[in-house]
């Protein structure tokens, strides 16, 4: 390390030195909410989805399916 980088470093550090006794560390008064409302509900309906269309495969006659009208 050359000499002008050692003493920059050396006056940063007498620089934080005082700082070390402001720094504290609470745990929060009130718990920590996250809400994940939106990734349950678009679960839930992945998952429905996938039992309605298992469902209409396994009864087709209980399901009929419009036909699509033809192109003219």
């Amino acid at each position: 390390m050359n000499r002008p980088r050692l003493i920059r470093a050396a006056m940063g550090a007498a620089l934080l030195l005082p700082l070390g006794g402001c720094i504290s560390v609470k745990t929060p008064e009130k718990p920590i909410e996250i809400n994940l409302n939106v990734v349950i509900r678009q679960e839930v309906l992945v998952r429905l989805q996938k039992d309605v269309d298992t469902l209409i495969q396994a009864n087709p006659d209980a399901f009929p399916q419009a036909t699509p009208p033809s192109p003219r």
